[in-house]
């Protein structure tokens, strides 16, 4: 009789807790939902061709990713694979916010938010112009996932539904794990789980802030704000200068706009200039894009998105005639921002 009123008032607590969270999974469940809406629904950016093209946002992330930066670059590198992983990842994303919604197989759909949540965390955790928009996204949902495990889905939901009319698969015990309900674990060992639980979470909190944004100790840093290159892989043969360019910083919404490349003497005079109207004009064939977010002529400038990553290849008759030795080329931004480095020419 006893175990019976202890199994009863567990049932209500964990029925109450479902209740209190209710907010939780609808939010949380929309925002993965809704980025299945957005790709498919409300316009296709599952297409590489088209503008937004998802596997170019995700290109954006492999600047600063976390721990799953090979990953990153291996599928940007292999455009089908890329869209395979983009694909599944949408169909996956879609399925686990609107079960999570519906509150049906709510703890395993609680680690399928977790396990995206910790994706968006450690790839795109340092992204955010204005504030740190990803990684705030990926740290709640990590707590929203773990929270929403231990309180199970209470009685609005489809698990509910279930339970109530006495399906015979809700009184087998897997479903009390991937679904809702008591869970089969001893106070002592649940409190345990949710005090070591909830400090992991918060390591991972600190951790990352301050490995993205330097936001415990020192000094704040956002990587999302100005334009930042990486210059390599310089050379002159002939009349050819070879350079290769990477982005790594800056907004992922708004390109590079290089509006100047320069050779300079160990003197400082200028021996070849690349001007926004040239560059506007660069030969696409030129280009060496190495990943899908490509780097391309614009209207008055050489656009390079955040995360392109490329060889040029510029070609001057003035590169033939200068002496062999060292010499600076010089990268300038529309927002007067330059970047340089030394390239030789031998003989």
């Amino acid at each position: 009789m006893r175990e019976q009123q202890t199994n009863t008032m567990s049932g209500q607590s964990y029925q109450l807790a479902g209740l209190f969270t209710l907010s939780i999974r609808l939010v949380v469940g929309w925002t993965y939902f809704s980025a299945f809406w957005r790709r498919l629904i409300l316009e296709n950016k599952l297409d590489p061709d088209a503008a937004g093209y998802i596997g170019e946002k995700f290109n954006h992330f492999l600047p600063n990713a976390l721990f799953i930066k090979p990953l990153i670059e291996y599928l940007v590198t292999h455009p089908e694979a890329l869209w395979w992983s983009m694909a599944s990842f949408t169909i996956i994303e879609g399925i686990v916010g609107l079960l999570f919604i519906l509150g049906l197989f709510t703890r395993l759909m609680s680690i399928g938010v977790f396990s995206l949540a910790m994706g968006i965390l450690l790839s795109a955790g340092w992204l955010g112009t204005t504030c740190l928009d990803e990684w705030q996204i990926g740290i709640l949902g990590l707590a929203a996932g773990f929270t929403i495990f231990l309180s199970g889905s209470g009685k609005h939901s489809m698990d509910y539904w279930f339970s109530s009319r006495a399906f015979a698969f809700t009184t087998q015990r897997w479903f009390t794990i991937i679904g809702s309900g008591v869970l089969d674990i001893k106070p002592r060992k649940l409190q345990r789980l949710v005090v070591i639980g909830s400090l992991l979470i918060l390591f991972i909190t600190l951790f990352t802030n301050q490995y993205f944004h330097g936001g415990v100790w020192g000094t704040l840093h956002n990587k999302s704000i100005k334009p930042e290159l990486r210059l390599s892989d310089t050379r002159i043969e002939q009349d050819k200068l070879f350079v290769s360019v990477f982005r790594v910083e800056g907004a992922d919404v708004y390109g590079s706009f290089l509006i100047g490349i320069s050779l300079i003497s160990p003197e400082g005079k200028i021996l070849m200039h690349k001007d926004g109207s040239d560059l506007a004009k660069f030969p696409t064939e030129h280009i060496r894009n190495k990943y899908v977010a490509k780097v391309k002529p614009g209207a008055h400038s050489l656009v390079i998105p955040l995360g392109g990553n490329a060889e040029l290849t510029i070609q001057d008759d003035v590169l033939r005639t200068i002496p062999a030795g060292e010499y600076t080329l010089l990268f300038t931004d529309i927002s007067g921002k330059t970047w340089q480095q030394t390239i030789r020419k031998t003989l």
